[in-house]
């Protein structure tokens, strides 16, 4: 079979789909992944093809966090999928037997899948069907505003505005994390999660390893793709560290932090898969892969979400038992986060939680349910 996977937006919106997309080609499929230009290196590392789709997911980031008004805002997302609309259905028209589509694109994806007469299905990273349960209505509100600015590329490209019912979706996160809700219908389902494929011959740098090795484990502090108009973020950082009595280590991300520290140390992307494990807490934005490599590493959390699904996924962390109340980006300052820092670090209850949490997830195999999913499509052909 020839899969296509498309997704568009942050690295996280990506990673997680190099390694579902390299478990399907261990099977004998051949698999491509439409992703931003950006994301190539990381696609092709996991033994993909990939297929471009136009666009900047930094200028899509940056509107959203940092826009003077909604309406702004809106205009850059509107011009955004309208780009993507073209790749698509070029990547579509490239060839595939079946479409496996993230949720942000897919609108879309379903549409032009449609009418090229190919059977596709969601693979989403959150939750992306409505359900009866406390704390969920706000995530759809967002996800029904960004919906509806699909309708434009739609209509220009001429693409069926009804599809095939019902439509099968893959959720790729732990039951153990988000239950699957009762009222879901049978085509939809919860899978565990789709880890990040390996890179392939990647080694820690050596001021990492001696960083390591230097003193006690240290905290993780990145807020991944977000780009938050926040130019005392490093200092707030530094300083809620030291007030945490921890040692850092820091990825700048494409916020550009960059605190300065005799005990923090300042990286690039790198495997959280790796370096999280080796860590006291990771204190994040709340993105759904982030989320699940602090759950899969079984250490605590603080929660910063920004926006879209990110306030979802700091609200069941503080569920589950594994951070402290989320914190808002807009109010952090040295104190909250140092305190909430130190709540994490020494609570028994947050790493205990933590730690069954991850044996769990250990137990899962997510990407299981997709393949056979696959495999039934060609039997049937």
């Amino acid at each position: 079979m020839r899969i296509l996977i498309v997704t568009a937006g942050s690295r996280g919106d990506v990673a997680p789909f190099t390694g579902l997309g390299q478990r399907l080609r261990q099977a004998g499929h051949d698999v491509a992944l439409a992703a931003h230009d950006r994301f190539a290196g990381l696609v092709r590392g996991a033994g993909l093809e990939h297929r471009l789709l136009p666009g900047d997911p930094v200028e899509l980031v940056r509107a959203r966090t940092a826009a003077p008004t909604p309406q702004e805002a809106r205009t850059v997302f509107a011009a955004f999928v309208d780009e993507l609309g073209d790749g698509v259905v070029a990547a579509v028209a490239a060839g595939a037997d079946v479409v496996l589509t993230a949720f942000g694109p897919a609108p879309l994806s379903r549409a032009v899948a449609e009418r090229f007469g190919i059977p596709s299905a969601g693979v989403y990273l959150a939750p992306g069907v409505p359900a009866d349960q406390p704390g969920w209505p706000v995530h759809y509100e967002t996800a029904a505003r960004s919906a509806a600015l699909y309708a434009g590329v739609l209509r220009r490209l001429q693409l069926p505005a009804q599809v095939r019912e019902p439509w099968p979706v893959f959720h790729g996160f732990s039951p153990a994390v988000v239950p699957r809700p009762a009222d879901w219908p049978a085509n939809v389902h919860v899978t565990g999660y789709w880890w990040p494929a390996e890179p392939a011959g990647w080694q820690p740098p050596d001021v990492l390893v001696d960083f390591l090795q230097a003193g006690p484990p240290p905290v993780f502090v990145g807020f991944g793709s977000m780009t938050p108009g926040h130019e005392h973020l490093p200092g707030v950082v530094a300083a809620a560290v030291a007030r945490a009595g921890a040692r850092a280590v820091v990825q700048s991300g494409w916020a550009g932090l960059g605190p300065i520290g005799d005990d923090l140390l300042v990286v690039g992307d790198l495997p959280h898969d790796w370096l999280f494990p080796r860590t006291a807490a990771v204190v994040h934005h709340a993105g759904a892969g982030t989320t699940g490599a602090g759950l899969r590493a079984g250490v605590p959390a603080v929660a910063v979400p920004v926006l879209l699904d990110q306030p979802f996924w700091a609200g069941r962390l503080h569920d589950l038992g594994v951070a402290p109340p989320p914190l808002l980006m807009a109010e952090l300052t040295a104190e909250t986060l140092g305190d909430a820092l130190r709540s994490s670090l020494t609570q028994p209850s947050c790493r205990d939680r933590a730690a069954i949490l991850a044996r769990q997830l250990a137990t899962e195999d997510g990407a299981e349910a997709v393949l056979q999913f696959v495999e039934r499509l060609e039997t049937q052909s």
